[in-house]
């Protein structure tokens, strides 16, 4: 009987359809705004690029730091000016830079500005000698200034805009109708992420079980920014009706376990429906966390699926990189670090300034992490414990420590000895390594790189009470797709999350 009854929920007759969600705009309507969103950007594009290449020039007539300057003549200026805003312009579109997929980072945007700029500058000078031949002299300096201008002018005209864009997907302009197919951990974490970020324009239509069985599963889940429990669409065999019926635009497969058979059958159902669609990789991440690539052996292609980033040459670049920053931010922040160990004394005179503690690092090693002390001096009288939020064992000057990540700063000295990095996974004690070592799988497999002070799972929020499972996912796929850019990506994302972290406790 309760089955029934649970299945009656999600099977509603055509003549009594559930009202949950509002009716959605026609498609058109839909691709129309988005179209005009692309014209917005573009438009506020050849408006950065052309002022900045206009600045340049000024800026080169004002400020004569070489030789004499040679003012062009107007038909000239405006060739020189046409051609160059159109080169920049299409090293953009090639670069991807018009086909950025929603939740893209901001810190990868801004690599491809500045790469597109630099392309783009290169092939404006070949364009204007090709049509101006021996009448054309550049200058250096103007390309100079030129070249920043427009990455900073871009840059900031894409914040401000995609700010507005975040600002009319939160009220509900050109949101993305999405459809989940599945119901176990995986549909979860999707959920979670999405409403987290309702600036992404995503619009959760609800999900589609693989079975009935798996109907029950609905009491569990978290309810959705609106205060409504995600709708339960129907079967995994109504999907292609279900699609229909609510003009979804994306689904995505988050199916655990799933074979490879099963995915394609599912993928199968949508082929000739105007649907984007997704496959969440979570089995698959059982044995690698790394992106899927494609390379060829004398004509064989292979699939790769585990490759290992940090190694050879890599580690000398990025102990290289570790002493570099660890060196100037010790530098910099030295009467920084000064006025907070007075303050805790102060504050707090009983206990000290510093607080030491055994952490695993590299290769399972145990080495003393060095930090502010922002609790009080008998905090771990009992033995470790996982500090959670409101934790009653702070100081009151440590809760603002802790909160901006300032009780962290000694950990530099860390990097200077070559016991941590700046960036890589965060070491934990040896209790909690024992712990979570026998429980997630490929735990370990962090412990073979060096412990870091921040990390790709700290900048995605997974820091304080959160899952230990997921963050070992994100070490991981950081560990096997080490570069000098990834490395900057997160610090520069690092010193965004200080302000904008809530699990920093």
């Amino acid at each position: 009987m309760l089955e029934q009854e649970q299945r009656n929920k999600i099977e509603p007759s055509p003549a009594q359809p559930q009202p949950i969600f509002s009716p959605r705009r026609p498609q058109a309507v839909r691709d129309g705004i988005q179209f005009t969103f692309f014209v917005v950007r573009l438009g506020l594009d050849l408006a950065m690029v052309g002022l900045g290449f206009w600045l340049a020039y000024w800026f080169r007539s004002k400020i004569r730091l070489g030789g004499e300057f040679i003012p062009l003549l107007p038909s000239s200026q405006m060739l020189i000016w046409g051609l160059s805003c159109g080169a920049v312009l299409f090293a953009f579109h090639s670069r991807g830079l018009y086909q950025l997929k929603r939740g893209y980072s901001k810190v990868d945007e801004f690599y491809r500005i500045c790469s597109s700029t630099v392309l783009g500058l290169i092939a404006a000078i070949a364009l204007n000698s090709l049509a101006l031949g021996s009448d054309f002299l550049y200058s250096r300096q103007i390309l100079v200034y030129a070249l920043v201008l427009i990455i900073g002018l871009v840059t900031i005209a894409r914040l401000l805009s995609g700010s507005i864009i975040g600002w009319l997907h939160k009220r509900g302009t050109a949101q993305i109708g999405l459809i989940i197919v599945g119901t176990g951990e995986t549909t979860l974490r999707i959920l979670r992420k999405v409403n987290e970020a309702p600036e992404l324009g995503y619009k959760v239509l609800g999900v589609v079980c693989e079975t009935s069985s798996e109907i029950s599963h609905v009491c569990s889940w978290p309810a959705s920014p609106a205060g409504r429990e995600p709708l339960l669409l129907g079967h995994l065999d109504q999907l292609t009706e279900t699609v229909r019926q609510y003009q979804a635009d994306e689904v995505i497969v988050a199916m655990g376990g799933a074979s490879q058979e099963q995915l394609l059958d599912v993928v199968a159902l949508c082929d000739d429906l105007p649907v984007s669609v997704k496959i969440y990789p979570d089995a698959f991440q059982l044995i690698t966390t790394n992106e899927v690539s494609i390379s060829e052996l004398t004509g064989l292609p292979l699939v790769s699926v585990k490759d290992v980033g940090l190694r050879g040459i890599n580690r000398v670049l990025k102990r290289a990189l570790d002493l570099t920053f660890s060196l100037l931010a010790l530098t910099v922040l030295s009467p920084l670090m000064l006025l907070v160990a007075i303050i805790i004394k102060l504050t707090d005179p009983k206990g000290p300034v510093f607080y030491t503690q055994e952490r695993v690092g590299l290769d399972g090693k145990p080495f003393v992490v060095i930090k502010f002390r922002s609790m009080r001096a008998n905090a771990e009288a009992t033995g470790p414990a996982w500090t959670t939020k409101r934790d009653p064992r702070r100081t009151r000057f440590g809760t603002f420590l802790r909160r901006f990540s300032i009780d962290e700063l000694p950990q530099l000295i860390n990097v200077l000895l070559g016991e941590m990095s700046i960036v890589g996974p965060r070491p934990e004690q040896p209790k909690f390594v024992e712990q979570f070592s026998q429980t997630i799988p490929r735990y370990m497999r962090r412990h073979k790189e060096k412990a870091g002070i921040t990390g790709w799972a700290q900048v995605n929020g997974l820091r304080g009470d959160t899952s230990i499972a997921e963050r070992t996912r994100y070490d991981l796929y950081y560990i096997e797709n080490w570069s000098v850019l990834f490395d900057l990506k997160i610090m520069l994302k690092s010193l965004i999350v200080i302000f904008t972290d809530k699990n920093a406790y």
